[in-house]
C-alpha cells in the first residue's frame, strides 16, 4: 500500500503552517527555535516524499543536508538565547531591543 504524495504535501503544509504560526506570534526565542525547526521539518517531508515517488535519492540526500543546517541552526540559536538570558535576564526577544551592554 503506498500512500498518495499528495497526501504528504498535505501534512508538509500542515507543519509548515504551524511553524510560520510559531515564529509569527511567539514571544519566547525556544519557541522561535522550534517553530524554525517545525518548518525545516515540513521541507524534508517534501524532500522525501518527491525523492520516493520519482525513485531518486536527490532528495533524500538534500534532505540529510537539510537535517545538518537545522543541527547547526540550534548550536547557534542556543548561544545566542544564552547570551540573551545573561544580558537581559529572560528570552523575551521584545526586550532584547538594544545590541548594547
Amino acid at each position: 500500500m503506498t500512500v498518495a504524495v499528495e497526501y504528504y504535501l498535505l501534512l508538509s503544509a500542515a507543519v509548515f503552517c504551524t511553524g510560520l504560526f510559531g515564529v509569527l506570534t511567539r514571544e519566547n526565542a525556544l519557541m522561535f527555535l522550534i517553530s524554525v525547526e517545525l518548518m525545516l521539518n515540513a521541507a524534508n517531508i517534501n524532500l522525501v516524499a518527491f525523492s520516493h515517488y520519482y525513485g531518486n535519492i536527490t532528495g533524500q540526500v538534500f534532505s540529510l543536508l537539510t537535517m545538518a543546517l537545522a543541527a547547526a541552526e540550534v548550536a547557534i540559536g542556543l548561544g545566542i538565547i544564552l547570551v540573551l538570558y545573561r544580558n537581559f535576564d529572560d528570552i523575551d526577544v521584545r526586550k532584547a531591543t538594544t545590541m548594547r551592554w
